[in-house]
């Protein structure tokens, strides 16, 4: 690790892939992501890199799809409506057991929406936005420090699992400046995969990357053996950060720009006398669901915080079976809560408890 640097985080998001070995990028200009694409513009050709303006998101994607099929490391990056553009794609690249990085600077929606912050992805995301039984690993940064960190673990883990990862961030965080210390160089290992298509030479059998399964017991074998993995991951994979936690009586479920409000909004409780905490996704899937079950038999409530209408807080009911009641503290269109706004959520959630 080097000095620390004052960056943006799209900014950080684009010298971290370069970093991480990623020299290939392709994608097109949406705010509230556009400096992810002129970022990759400038730096790709100084190293040999290959940068590449497609002629719509839908290119875009298939151009990913095709590098990720060679076995480099490949990213495209957009927000909110441009994604959705991309998922016809994102489930071939899925389908075809393909590792790359797709991130998503989220806007409001739906539709064009706005160009500010949002969270209203999360479903897109987690649930899996295009056809077909898949998913994809969603890492949820809250900090310009963590975009450039998370960029850096989604390629490790899409490449162990085979399969493509998300960086799920919003405006607020692609937009803002903050110090951030950046990972030594890591030139690309070009090391061929085992199933990457590179051309044979005639010294190895062929290798094929498909999803079109036309035997149906081929294809459901196939999504067996590909859940079998998603439970692996499932099992070990999850982050979360834990805030004050320790002798909590009530919880605030947030991540990304949405945590950090509420971070400030905990310590304002715990100054009236409120034990509250925070548990903080960082693996939106996996979605932390042992952490959150565990919380469930300490606290009396949970309060999800989201810039949605509610989305994140379907998988927080989920993982704790409902056994206590959660709330919901939202803004939407682009607009982002206060920490006043927070805490009064936490104030409602306990009754006036202390």
């Amino acid at each position: 690790m080097g000095n620390k640097v004052l960056m943006k985080g799209n900014e950080a998001i684009a010298e971290a892939a370069i970093r991480a070995g990623c020299r290939h990028y392709f994608g097109y200009p949406i705010t509230p992501q556009t400096e992810v694409a002129a970022y990759m513009a400038k730096r790709m050709p100084k190293i040999g890199g290959v940068f590449l303006q497609a002629e719509s998101e839908i290119a875009a994607i298939n151009m990913v799809y095709g590098v990720a099929g060679t076995g480099r490391r490949v990213m495209t990056s957009s927000s909110s409506p441009g994604v959705s553009l991309k998922q016809e794609g994102i489930s071939y690249i899925a389908g075809s057991d393909l590792p790359c990085l797709i991130v998503d600077v989220q806007r409001g929606g739906p539709g064009l929406g706005g160009i500010q912050p949002s969270q209203s992805d999360y479903f897109q995301a987690t649930k899996g936005g295009g056809h077909g039984d898949y998913h994809l690993i969603v890492l949820a940064p809250s900090s310009v420090q963590e975009m450039a960190d998370l960029t850096a673990l989604a390629f490790e883990l899409a490449e162990k699992y085979r399969m493509p990862a998300m960086l799920l961030a919003d405006g607020t965080i692609g937009q803002m400046m903050e110090p951030v210390e950046l990972a030594e160089p890591q030139e690309p290992k070009f090391e061929e995969k085992p199933w990457a298509v590179t051309g044979t030479k005639c010294k190895r059998e062929h290798h094929i990357v498909n999803s079109l399964y036309l035997a149906p017991d081929e294809l459901e074998k196939k999504n067996f053996e590909r859940y079998e993995r998603y439970h692996t991951i499932e099992q070990t994979e999850a982050r979360y950060e834990s805030f004050m936690m320790d002798d909590a009586e009530y919880c605030v479920v947030a991540f990304g720009i949405a945590a950090r409000v509420s971070k400030n909004a905990v310590v304002a409780a715990r100054k009236k006398g409120i034990k509250v905490g925070l548990i903080r996704p960082i693996t939106l899937w996996p979605f932390p669901k042992a952490a959150l079950e565990k919380a469930a038999a300490q606290v009396k409530g949970f309060l999800s915080v989201e810039l949605s209408m509610g989305q994140m807080i379907e998988d927080v009911r989920l993982a704790t079976h409902d056994a206590r009641k959660v709330e919901l503290c939202c803004r939407t269109g682009g607009m982002i809560m206060s920490p006043d706004e927070v805490l009064a959520a936490i104030e409602k959630l306990t009754g006036g408890e202390k």
